[in-house]
This record gives C-alpha cells, sequence and structure tokens, in this order.
C-alpha cells in the first residue's frame, strides 16, 4: 500500500506555546488513517501544516513520494488532496448546486451523481448553508468530497454534532472513498464511530505521535486505554485489512 501523503518530525510553536515537537503521519492508499488525540494536543495544528494552512517551524512533508518544500493548499487540490475543515466548508452566499458546479469547473467531479445520491442530498442541492441543518451541512460537504473522487481526503472532526444516522451515511461515504483507494486522514473524538470505519489508528500526546496499528490493536494498548479511551473503551472487532 502506496504512502499518499507523509508527515515527518513537523515542530510548531505559537509564542512559548509549543504545540507540536514531532509529529508524523502516513497516511496510505486505500485506508482510512485516525488521529485521535486530547483537545489541544496539536492533531489540527498537524492537519493545517500539511495542507499548508499553518508554517511549521520545522519538519518535512511528502506528497506521492515528492518532497514539499512548503505545502500550499491549491498545489496540493490540483494534485488531488480535498479538505473538509471542521466548519465553513462552504461559502455562505452559494447553494449546495453552486458549490457542486463550481467543483466541476475547477477540478472536476466525476463522482458528482453517486455522491449525491449515496448521501441524500438531492433535495438540498437549492439550499443555502445557513438554511441546512448540522447533519445536512455535513452530509453535503461530504458528498463534494465523494464527487471529487480525491486521492487524499483530510477532514477534521467529520462526525461532530451529527447525529447517528448522519454518522452512519458520512461513514459509509468513507468507506466507499478507500474502497477505491484513497488515502484518508481524520480526527475526532466520537469514539465508537470513528474505531468502526477506520484501518489505522495514530495516537497524539503533548504534540508527538505513536502509531498503534489496526483500531483492535489500538484498543488493547494499554496506556491509549487507560489515558485517552477510558475504563469503558470499546473493544473493536477486527476489520478486514484494506486493498
Amino acid at each position: 500500500m502506496s504512502v499518499v501523503l507523509e508527515a515527518d518530525g513537523v515542530g510548531k510553536s505559537f509564542g512559548r506555546r509549543r504545540v507540536l515537537t514531532a509529529a508524523s503521519i502516513r497516511v496510505r492508499a486505500g485506508r482510512i488513517t485516525v488521529l485521535f488525540g486530547r483537545n489541544g494536543c496539536g492533531k489540527s495544528t498537524l492537519l493545517r501544516c500539511a495542507l499548508g494552512l499553518v508554517t511549521p517551524d520545522w519538519g518535512s512533508f511528502r506528497i506521492a513520494g515528492m518532497s514539499l518544500h512548503r505545502p500550499q493548499l491549491h498545489r496540493l487540490a490540483a494534485q488531488g488532496v480535498f479538505y473538509v475543515p471542521e466548519r465553513d466548508l462552504f461559502a455562505r452566499n452559494r447553494t449546495v448546486a453552486q458549490h457542486f458546479a463550481a467543483l466541476r469547473r475547477t477540478v472536476g467531479a466525476p463522482g458528482e451523481a453517486e455522491a449525491i445520491r449515496l448521501l441524500r442530498v438531492p433535495d438540498l442541492l437549492d439550499l443555502y448553508p445557513h438554511q441546512l441543518s448540522g447533519g445536512e451541512r455535513r452530509r453535503a460537504e461530504f458528498a463534494l468530497a465523494l464527487a471529487r473522487e480525491p486521492a487524499c481526503l483530510i477532514a477534521d472532526e467529520p462526525f461532530f454534532g451529527v447525529a447517528p444516522h448522519d454518522v452512519e451515511r458520512i461513514g459509509a461515504a468513507l468507506r466507499t472513498l478507500a474502497a477505491r483507494g484513497c488515502a484518508i486522514l481524520i480526527t475526532g473524538h466520537e469514539i465508537a464511530a470513528l474505531l468502526d470505519i477506520a484501518d489505522d489508528i495514530v495516537w497524539m500526546v503533548a504534540g508527538t505521535t505513536h502509531p498503534l496499528g489496526t483500531p483492535a490493536e489500538a484498543t488493547r494498548h494499554d496506556q491509549f486505554r487507560r489515558e485517552y479511551l477510558g475504563p469503558v473503551a470499546p473493544s473493536a472487532a477486527p476489520r478486514a485489512p484494506g486493498p
């Protein structure tokens, strides 16, 4: 399984506050990598550094084996990277349909019809973002991602504030993308839902990353269970490995 996106030894401080110390992650084609960690540990900062939205103090990045001296989101997008932030992917003055039209014009939307169907977006197309519920907006955002058929998808808190039935639909869309070879990196705190769709787990503590393997391996890791999952940690059933 080829590594599509890689961050190695990334460090970042904001003033005197060290957020990332030595953060590394490898996101492989056809697999969903979940980055877990407590609030403030640096998860979103690592994602933003990889996307060029924040400039790291040190560290290196590669996409499809090519070194990136300084990642820039528009250039990554041209290479097949799609970013779904925690909020505000959509412009407020455009309908959902206009966002799909913009995607078609810029980078293409080969999977648009299927994405709209799978995520039940048809009734939302003529609405503006402020007219959508949290779950509707999230479904529409991930329909946009699925329509793009990206080589790499990065999503921050995909299930935050989303009702269980929408979590299920979004999770199915993510698994569909992975089955088609997309490398997916996501963060979040919805432990059961994320373990259910994950192939690989990475734990971030104090700005440093620790790869824990599959969900089943991660939930057997004593320190991870004790310090993050808590006393009622789920037991992840083994999942069939990704392609």
